[in-house]
């Protein structure tokens, strides 16, 4: 008889998304990966504040306070990473929670993951929302062939050659998405109607999955013309298109 896997005698890393608008859990989340949250007690979290609001949210059964919530931050200490896991290793479950949206996706947690194959341990992801494949599905872009690009640089001439790079990517046929913090949104959209071509399209993205959600797709030419978007101080995510 072959052996079992090595997972199968240990604990599970699951992936657990959340929320990326305010009050949606009932909206965004199966009643299965709801149900699966309640039961755990052990949370690998991007922040340990965001994460307590989350598992309230869901009505977890057990008072916050006697869970276990381990804070791994923006960038996961590496040195570190093998004891957050040690207990999966002993056999129980735990959870990778970010602030928003699916772990391991345009947020911390893929070095963890990795960690978890090397020791054998299962990994589960979970069904949640994710702002880049949602923005991606509502922009009209190419879904079979695309690229993140995470933050693009801040300098202004760096910041334009590298657009004009990426929507040379896009007339290839690559939709080219991309993302900028609250506080920069603004610029980086004055920053794409001067570097990019009329003809070019680009998606804008906010509030996916919120009563205020807004998505438009438009040639760069429209855009100059358009009504300037609400985005001031809002997160947004970027996609040039062919």
């Amino acid at each position: 008889m072959s052996a079992a896997p090595r997972y199968m005698v240990t604990g599970s890393l699951i992936l657990l998304p959340c929320p990326i608008a305010a009050d949606t859990v009932n909206a965004v989340l199966p009643p299965q990966v709801v149900e699966l949250a309640r039961g755990l007690d052990y949370f690998l979290v991007e922040n340990a504040k965001s994460a307590r609001a989350f598992l309230k949210s869901v009505g977890h059964p057990t008072p916050l306070r006697e869970l276990q919530i381990v804070e791994i931050g923006h960038e996961p200490d590496a040195s570190s990473i093998t004891g957050w896991l040690a207990p999966l290793q002993a056999g129980r479950n735990g959870a990778l929670l970010s602030e928003a949206g699916c772990p391991a996706v345009a947020d911390p947690g893929a070095t963890l993951v990795a960690a978890a194959h090397r020791l054998g341990l299962r990994v589960r992801p979970l069904v949640g929302p994710s702002s880049l494949l949602l923005a991606l599905m509502a922009s009209g872009g190419n879904g079979q062939r695309f690229r993140f690009h995470g933050y693009l640089p801040v300098p202004g001439d760096e910041r334009a050659r590298r657009l004009q790079a990426l929507e040379r990517d896009a007339r290839g046929g690559e939709s080219q998405l991309f993302i900028e913090t609250p506080y920069r949104s603004r610029a980086m959209f004055e920053a794409i109607l001067a570097a990019c071509a009329p003809d070019t399209r680009l998606s804008l993205a906010m509030e996916l999955t919120a009563p205020d959600e807004y998505v438009r797709t438009l040639s760069i030419a429209e855009w100059r013309s358009a009504e300037t978007p609400p985005l001031e101080r809002r997160p947004a995510v970027f996609s040039l298109l062919r």
